[in-house]
This record gives structure tokens, sequence and C-alpha cells, in this order.
């Protein structure tokens, strides 16, 4: 059996690869790990509004309790705030079941530990020993778990929490919200009236298979007409279930990832709160990402591309902000892990602090064009263009001639045969023509 985890869940087409069998074993194994060290578990358990949910829910709980775990059942929610409400309740351990922002017809089930982190590979690989061997660890009759009631609702819980993160009125400000018919649906319109916006709200109504469904940060097209239409001042999306933020500017121009963390870490700068003098990027992070952070006197930590790598780096670096292109970004003074929400307050409160409209802030971090083009190979090559010469020779003249202003970036995929180049640059007709030499060189070779 290959590794069940990836490096967010386990995931797969619902019914099909992730079956309320497999979930009700990931609840039973889980359940036996945990309780070696609790005696009784308590999960936090949250989902977004995929229509496998229930099922997947529903067949986990029932494995948790079969082998003596307790369950509180937090509902939609994002995956920040069942990181958030296993802290709060002193759980330990939280699950998520979403896939982000994949289509519907996909799910996942992730862990936290009782620290709101995502669980160490080698808890993951006790989880995964349990399934394999069926060691699981069934209770007597008087030991099956139980669903605890929760004390508060979850979302009301959640973005009572968010309130506490921001000093910040929004009274004078016009929003646009893209919840992706996901997690955020309630809690992220629920947040920004509570500060006083003027909200307008796409993607708020969830039938369980149109989530992410052209719409959300991965699609924030719908988002981007809204606002101009509206007359807003920004527009926030996020993804499925709400750990990733795009930011639409008030000329509906996409301001990303990489953007937002420069302009944000540049508020921690000048607030003194920029830890360490550091921020995290990954090896997918603009050039354009570095060179603002070096205009600002901040040092730059790049990781392998995964939120998990980032954190990972944060932590042991003491860095307090970094993330993705993506949105995937952390606020480690609030979050464990990425927040869409946090994101969206934190990039508000830099913006007012500005005096600037959207478009005019978004403006001061200048981003390279990137050009990806995939190289087709055979499985057992994709690391061979490492030490090839022909192809090293390629990248040094590409670089050389780039003088400074772009770079050559290519991985190996991971999942597919396949080889990605990516080059980015100042002339985005130079750096297509560029990459498609460098991966057809890559294919003609080890294809």
């Amino acid at each position: 059996m290959s590794r069940l985890f990836g490096t967010d869940g386990v995931r797969g087409v619902a019914n099909k690869d992730l079956t309320a069998e497999l979930a009700f074993k990931l609840g039973k194994a889980g359940a036996t790990v945990l309780k070696r060290e609790s005696g009784r578990p308590v999960f936090i358990i949250g989902k977004d509004t995929r229509v496998s949910g229930d099922m997947l829910e529903s067949a986990l709980t029932a494995g948790i309790l079969a082998c003596g775990g307790n369950v509180i059942d937090a509902g939609i929610i994002p995956t920040p705030a069942v990181a958030y409400l296993v802290r709060y309740y002193h759980a330990d351990a939280g699950v998520v079941i979403s896939a982000s922002h994949n289509p519907f017809e996909y799910n996942g089930i992730k862990f936290f530990n009782g620290e709101g982190y995502k669980l160490a590979d080698s808890i993951e690989d006790e989880i995964q020993d349990v399934i394999m061997n069926e060691t699981w660890e069934t209770a007597d009759p008087d030991r099956i778990g139980k669903l605890l009631e929760a004390a508060e609702d979850a979302s009301e819980l959640y973005v009572k929490y968010l309130l506490s993160t921001i000093d910040i009125r929004l009274d004078d400000m016009k929003v646009v919200l893209d919840c992706a018919n996901g997690a955020s649906y309630k809690t992220a319109p629920m947040l920004y009236r509570a500060l006083g916006a003027d909200v307008t709200v796409i993607g708020g109504n969830p039938d369980g298979v149109n989530i992410n469904d052209n719409i959300g940060s991965t699609h924030p097209e719908k988002l981007q007409k809204m606002v101009v239409e509206t007359g807003a001042d920004i527009g926030y999306a996020y993804d499925g279930d709400a750990d990733r933020l795009i930011v639409v500017d008030e000329k509906g121009e996409i301001i990303d990832g990489d953007k937002a963390i420069c302009l944000c870490a540049k508020m921690l700068k000048d607030q003194g709160k920029l830890a360490e003098n550091r921020v995290t990027g990954t090896v997918m992070s603009n050039l354009g990402f570095r060179k603002y952070l070096d205009s600002i006197g901040a040092d730059v930590d790049i990781t392998a591309v995964g939120d998990r790598y980032v954190l990972e780096s944060m932590l042991k670096t003491g860095c307090v902000i970094g993330g993705e292109q993506s949105g995937h970004i952390i606020f480690r003074e609030y979050s464990t892990t990425g927040d869409g929400a946090i994101s969206s307050l934190q990039f508000t409160k830099a913006l007012k602090a500005s005096g600037m409209k959207a478009s005019e802030f978004g403006a001061q971090v200048r981003l390279y064009p990137q050009v990806l083009v995939n190289a087709r190979v055979k499985n057992e090559n994709k690391e061979k263009y490492k030490e090839d010469p022909e192809i090293t020779k390629i990248i040094d003249k590409y670089t050389a001639m780039m003088e400074g202003n772009g770079r050559v970036l290519i991985r190996p995929s991971g999942t597919e045969p396949l080889v990605r180049v990516m080059i980015e640059g100042d002339d985005v007709d130079e750096i297509q023509r560029m990459a498609e030499d460098l991966a057809d060189a890559i294919s003609d070779k080890f294809e």
C-alpha cells in the first residue's frame, strides 16, 4: 500500500477513492492512535459544503466513537476555524473534511493535532499502520464514545475570534466577498458586516455541487466584474475551505498572494512586528516578491511548494508571515495554518493605514511575468535533466540573457511523468519562447 496521506491529508474522488469505508477506518485508526496518550480523545470535526461531506463525516464519526473517542460536530466551517477550535476546546485533534479548491466530486480528510497544526508524518504513518494491519482498539460497550454538545455555535465562535485580531472599523468601505459556494459562505459575510462594511456576496449559495465551480480564489473573474460593477473599494476571494485569499482592487485587477504578503510584511515592519526581519516564500514566489522585500530590508526564506513546508520553516526561524502565490498566507501571530479571513483582515488593515486606493497600494510591488511549460518525460527520467550538460548549458544561457531580471526554475512533477519548466522575466514573448525551447529539449532527451 502506498502512503495514504499526501501533503494535505487523504484525498480522492468521493465514493470511489475516498469511500465511507475508508473514512470509517480513518476514524477508528485515528482514535486508536490518539487514545494511547489521552485515554478518551476528543475530536472537532468540520467540513465544507460538498455533497459527500455528510457521508464521510458520519462514517468518520462512527469510527471514532467505535474506538472510544468523543466528537464535537462544528458543521460547515473553514479549515482554519477547526484549527482554532481545537485549541479553544482543548481537544486532542481536529478533522477537516474538504478538498480545498478542487471540484465537488473530490473530497479529503485532514487531521490537526491538539495545538492546531497538521499531524506530524510519524503520527500519520501510525494511523496508516493501524489501518493496514486492522489493529484498531474497539471500545467495550460502556466505553463507546459520544457526540458532545458544543458550548457555542462554531461559526459565531470563530467570527468572534477573528474580530479580536483586528482593531479597525470598516464603516466607510464597500467590499465584495467571493465565498466560492464553500465553507466561508456564512462566516465571511458575518465578519465583514460586524465590522460595518457595505457587503456584497457572490458564491454564497452552496448546493453541494457548485463549490469552486468557476468561482472563488482559483476563478476570480466574477469577483473582478462585480467589484467594478458595484464600485466597491476591494474584493476578496476565498477557496472552498477558505484557507486561501486572492484580492481584487477597485479596478478589477488581481493582487495575488505574493503581493499581499509583501504589503502586509511592510506593515509589520513599520509596526516593529516583523520578527527576525524575515518573510517566508516558496520556489514559485515571483522574482518581484524577493526584490520588493529586499528593498524594504527584509530577508527571504525559500521553501518547497506547499503551505506545510512554509510553516515548518517559519516555526524553525521564528518568522511571523509567509505563504504562496496561490493565496495560502500564514500570519503566525493569529493562526497555525493559512486563513483567508485573517489574511483579508490584515490586508485591509495595511490598505487603510496606507491611505491609498487598492490599485495604488498593489502597484507598489512589481511582479514579473511567469510562463510555465510542461516537458513530458519517462517517469524514471524526471531527475536526469539536472546532470545533463546540454540542458545545463541552455539553462545557463537563458539565465545569463536575463541579466538578473529573470530566472529559470525546473521542477519534476510529484504525480505525473512531467518536468515543469518555469521562466520569468520582463518580456512575455521572449520567456515563452525560452520555456518552450527548454521543455522541448528536455522531452527530446528524456521522453
